[in-house]
């Protein structure tokens, strides 16, 4: 098991991980926020769903998933039609628009990380892949109530403690 130096350096490094994240964003087109190119991102990887199924993947309220939902819509970039099995319900799915808009996303996304990963050999971006993907495996039951109470309890943190990270992005 690493040692608390190691993990600690991780928290600092997952914080700074924030930097990445924005400029990723800022690539974003003005009408499509990260919120809608997460829904047509999703839509594109696991196909028709219910918004249920989209507020489980995107770890958000429906209130939220809703807004998202509202906004790819009224883009063209995804139907909703009405569930068979459940005629309350919608199923989710990607126009031909929103197929296009989300190769316009992918396109932009890759030449970025070509760009800042230029001097970064195949198997560097293989191994960085394998690694965050092994890592956002270690957090996918946190997602789900039930499986928290799995959780190791989280240690009582004294005032005088100096390391006291905060993740951000």
């Amino acid at each position: 098991m690493a040692g608390k130096a190691q993990y600690e350096e991780l928290i600092r490094q997952l914080s700074a991980f924030g930097a990445v994240k924005r400029e990723l964003g800022r690539i974003l087109p003005s009408d499509c926020p990260s919120g809608s190119a997460a829904v047509l991102t999703l839509l594109g990887r696991h196909g028709d769903m219910r918004m249920s199924k989209l507020a489980e993947l995107l770890a958000v309220d429906m209130s939220v998933t809703s807004r998202h939902v509202a906004h790819v819509a009224e883009r063209g970039w995804i139907e909703r039609s009405p569930d068979p099995a459940d005629k309350r319900s919608r199923i989710l799915r990607l126009t031909p628009e929103g197929v296009a808009q989300l190769d316009a996303l992918s396109e932009r996304t890759t030449q970025l990380l070509a760009h800042r990963l230029s001097d970064w050999s195949d198997e560097e971006v293989g191994q960085l892949t394998r690694l965050m993907a092994r890592l956002r495996a270690s957090f996918d039951d946190c997602r789900f109530p039930a499986n928290r109470a799995a959780a190791p309890p989280v240690a009582d943190q004294s005032p005088q403690s100096t390391r006291t990270p905060a993740i951000t992005t």
